[in-house]
């Protein structure tokens, strides 16, 4: 099993004021799979998503990634799996303002590997493949809001994760071009990387494999 969480629990605030958001979750996600994970606001799916992509290891429970315990991975390591197995995309799309197109999808690449000629030529190919092979030189500000959420899609899949993890990707955009994005997110994902995705939209959830629906509190 690639993602495997059991008992996992996440509270936030003191102990006068401290507030329950995950309790006791188990879920399990293979190599491959398509899942949704839809609730309504303030049912925690945001915050389990930080805790499947690594960028939350205050929880209580077990988390196992690939088979080893995400606890036990030093913060430096876990870091360099995050970068390395874990990609991510945004509802507010989060890339830099200042950097063209193609040095955004560089950038984790070039983090991750240390040699810029080779994270350009394989960013300008990921572009391509997810449409804007045409837009290259342009800057965030010069994109629609589809294009610019598909650069988040080109630079989460740049470095071949195992996972690809999606935050409300089609939040933020009209119907037509939710549907576009949606396509464009899984073929990124067709080369067998497992597929997460934190949606309200019942469209979204009707194309994954699975759903896992949190409870409201």
């Amino acid at each position: 099993m690639l993602l495997e969480l059991r008992g996992v629990s996440r509270s936030f605030g003191d102990e006068s004021s401290r507030i329950r958001v995950l309790e006791g979750v188990d879920l399990d996600v293979a190599a491959g799979e398509r899942v949704a994970i839809t609730g309504p606001s303030g049912s925690g799916k945001t915050t389990l998503l930080h805790i499947l992509a690594m960028l939350d290891d205050a929880f209580d429970g077990r988390y196992a990634f690939d088979g080893t315990d995400v606890g036990q991975i030093v913060p430096r390591a876990r870091t360099e799996s995050r970068l390395a197995s874990i990609g991510l995309v945004y509802q507010a799309f989060r890339i830099v303002p200042w950097l063209s197109v193609t040095d955004n999808v560089a950038l984790p690449h070039w983090t991750l590997h240390g040699d810029r000629d080779a994270a350009l030529h394989r960013a300008k190919d990921v572009l391509r493949r997810v449409g804007l092979g045409g837009r290259l030189d342009h800057r965030p500000d010069q994109l629609s809001g589809g294009e610019k959420q598909r650069v988040g899609i080109a630079r989460a899949v740049v470095n071949q994760p195992r996972v690809l993890f999606a935050d409300e990707p089609t939040g933020n955009l009209d119907g037509a071009t939710t549907a576009d994005v949606l396509d464009v997110l899984e073929e990124a994902v067709a080369h067998g990387a497992a597929l997460v995705v934190v949606s309200h939209d019942p469209a979204i959830a009707a194309r994954m494999d699975r759903t896992y629906e949190l409870a409201g509190r």
